[in-house]
């Protein structure tokens, strides 16, 4: 398995440091460990590989043939959407235990690009080998069946997010959302590198760059986050999570 310090975060020093530098807040020895529940099982049980992704490539394209559904093992990805002049929209970012290629189910083509932010490895979960376990184990379809509820659960919480948030909003809720999902991983919850751009993240939120950085500025003078390229730091997580509501954290 990779090491924890190639994923998406780097060690945090035991004394304050004048640079910012994150780690695991925890050591996983077992590779399913920290999984949710139906996750860990469709790997364990219907995972055919792992393949290694190199940062910038494509996991899978949109239009082509969909055979499989990926668990991410390791590393990060952005989900995006490309129109006919090739603007690019993302759509999500994914990281270790969460999924990918569900959205090509119905019509059995890629609905969508994933394209890895770092260098990542996926488990590789061939979908005929998981609709005959889905059929030959009742256990197992259910599990599925609140694998996809959630992910649709979210995209109408994204729904939410991007309707109804002025931007100081939507990035409060993408910051401490990031940082819920790394805590379940085992992660620090206040120190971590943002993998996606400050562009990305304004492609996900519906914001511009522009507005992106001059949020960002602001979090700083407020005392809300400290930032250092791409090392964030959220210093007042519960100042943040005020600013949002509680469903709208699982959107982001």
């Amino acid at each position: 398995m990779p090491t924890r310090a190639a994923s998406l975060v780097r060690p945090v020093p035991a004394a304050p440091q004048p640079a910012l530098h994150v780690l695991p807040a925890a050591a996983v020895s077992e590779p399913l460990a920290g999984l949710p529940g139906e996750v860990a099982s469709v790997v364990a049980k219907a995972a055919a590989g792992k393949r290694r992704v190199r940062a910038g490539e494509f996991l899978y394209r949109a239009g082509t043939p969909f055979h499989s559904v990926y668990v991410v093992r390791a590393g990060m990805f952005k989900s995006i959407l490309l129109d006919s002049e090739g603007r690019e929209q993302v759509t999500g970012f994914q990281m270790t235990g969460e999924v990918l290629g569900l959205d090509g189910i119905e019509k059995e083509i890629c609905q969508s690009n994933a394209v890895a932010l770092e260098d990542s490895e996926v488990w590789e979960v061939p979908f005929q080998r998981l609709e005959a376990l889905c059929r030959q184990d009742c256990a197992m379809q259910r599990m599925f069946h609140r694998l996809m509820s959630r992910e649709i659960q979210r995209d109408y919480l994204m729904m939410l997010l991007l309707g109804s948030m002025s931007a100081e909003e939507r990035l409060a809720a993408f910051l401490v959302n990031l940082s819920q999902r790394l805590t379940a991983r085992g992660y620090s919850a206040t120190r971590f590198i943002l993998r996606m751009s400050r562009r990305e993240i304004g492609s996900y939120l519906g914001l511009t760059l522009e507005t992106v950085s001059r949020v960002f500025s602001r979090f700083q003078r407020e005392g809300l986050i400290r930032a250092e390229l791409k090392a964030v730091e959220l210093k007042d997580t519960e100042r943040l999570r005020g600013m949002v509501g509680a469903s709208a954290l699982q959107a982001a």
